[in-house]
């Protein structure tokens, strides 16, 4: 991460290791069970997108799935969760490692979500948007029965265009709030978020889905932003014109899907304010993490199936999460 020493605002480093996984023959990386490993981090919005992904799709028997811990250093995110602070699959202590087999001496940005190829120990990828893309497309001789589509031919070119005003004025209009240097560009990012939000809310006013009636992937890109909202974005990055439980719409539509199965059930709170108030030391230097705010209300009723929609289209609800992957139900 880093900001325009001009203009002040945030620029989003370029990802470093942008390869893709393929069925076709197109890249020199196969689709094949087991041969890959997701490395995610509850914390981070981006590892969220894939990682839901994979849930819905039924993919977790053939990516295997490693969770770098809320907090890490210059060095890089680190499985401080696991036994000996090391992943139990590709032996490493930080997901660093794991980049410079790839590319010897990398000197780019660490992310999450990275693929890693289990046999070499390489990244192969952490181009999340592609990457999400090809597991619903690439990998879909392997795709549970009843997954459902979640980039439907007849939708992409809509979910596309709502794709890119959510990335840069949501997704990443949030940290362009928290990363400005100055005002101009910290109120710049402000008014374009709070503008997205409020098209946002009247497009699903009523709607009960971003496209068409079933889940797309349109709604998981917005909604890894909308779950993080009131746990770190309104006051941490000072997105504080309201609270998402302050915004009727939104609230209940990110309820809706939390309560759905594959989004909800991906989500640690108390990692993702770890995460955020205890590594960004530029924003918030003392490290203190809020106790709040209160997650109780996530399991609220919506009152959004009355819009009608199909959440799965004519597929099916993904199943429990393998007992490694479970995550703490808001209490």
């Amino acid at each position: 991460m880093g900001t325009d020493r001009d203009s002040g605002e945030f620029v989003r480093e370029p990802l470093g290791v942008a390869e893709r996984i393929t069925a076709d023959g197109s890249s020199p990386w196969p689709v094949e069970a087991g041969r890959y490993r997701l490395v995610g981090a509850r914390a981070c919005p981006w590892a969220n997108r894939v990682i839901i992904t994979r849930r819905l799709l039924g993919l977790e028997d053939a990516i295997s799935l490693g969770i770098a811990g809320p907090l890490h250093d210059e060095r890089s995110w680190r499985f401080h969760l696991d036994p000996g602070d090391v992943d139990p699959v590709l032996g490493i202590e930080y997901l660093r490692e794991a980049y410079e087999k790839a590319v010897p001496g990398y000197d780019e940005g660490v992310t999450v979500p990275a693929m890693v190829e289990v046999a070499s120990g390489k990244v192969v990828t952490n181009e999340y948007a592609e990457l999400e893309r090809d597991l619903s497309t690439q990998w879909r001789g392997l795709h549970r029965p009843g997954a459902p589509d979640l980039w439907p031919a007849e939708h992409r070119d809509e979910i596309t265009a709502l794709g890119e005003g959510i990335f840069h004025d949501v997704n990443n209009g949030v940290y362009k709030c928290g990363f400005a240097s100055g005002q101009a560009a910290y109120e710049r990012a402000y008014a374009a978020l709070w503008a997205r939000l409020d098209a946002l809310s009247s497009h699903l006013a009523t709607r009960r889905y971003l496209v068409g009636d079933t889940i797309t992937q349109a709604d998981i890109r917005l909604w890894v932003t909308l779950a993080r909202f009131d746990a770190a974005y309104h006051g941490h990055f000072k997105a504080n014109r309201h609270k998402l439980t302050e915004l009727p719409v939104l609230w209940a539509y990110a309820r809706d899907l939390f309560q759905t199965p594959g989004f909800g059930d991906t989500i640690d709170f108390e990692q993702i304010k770890q995460h955020y108030y205890g590594v960004h030391t530029s924003v918030n230097p003392t490290g203190v993490v809020p106790v709040g705010p209160d997650p109780s209300g996530w399991l609220t009723p919506h009152g959004r199936e009355q819009l009608g929609g199909r959440p799965f289209g004519d597929g099916t609800p993904p199943g429990p999460p393998p007992a490694d992957e479970q995550v703490p139900a808001p209490a």
